[in-house]
């Protein structure tokens, strides 16, 4: 059931050969370069400034996000521990 089973010998396909051939290293020419239908981008001093000025304001713009990120975490943590030590001090103080 699980044993593969072959085609039998008579239909495989027959390999073609060639003439074995030399090797030439002086005889290789390279195929030309591929060219491109896209139009380049050519960048001024002008778009140069503004792509830097937009990748530094995205900078600073994510970094603010995750700073207040970071920020709203922290403080939930520590309403969180004073919520629990104020409910620790009231289940303290009715055991008296």
């Amino acid at each position: 059931m699980f044993t593969p089973k072959y085609p039998p010998q008579d239909t495989a396909p027959v390999p073609i050969t060639s003439a074995p051939t030399t090797y030439n290293p002086t005889a290789y020419v390279p195929a030309p370069a591929p060219v491109s239908n896209r139009p380049t981008v050519q960048l001024t001093a002008g778009s140069a400034l503004a792509l830097a000025a937009g990748g530094g304001a995205l900078v600073l713009v994510v970094g603010a996000v995750l700073v207040s990120m970071l920020l709203a975490v922290a403080i939930t943590a520590a309403s969180v521990a004073v919520c629990a030590v104020t409910v620790r001090s009231i289940l303290k103080s009715d055991r008296r």
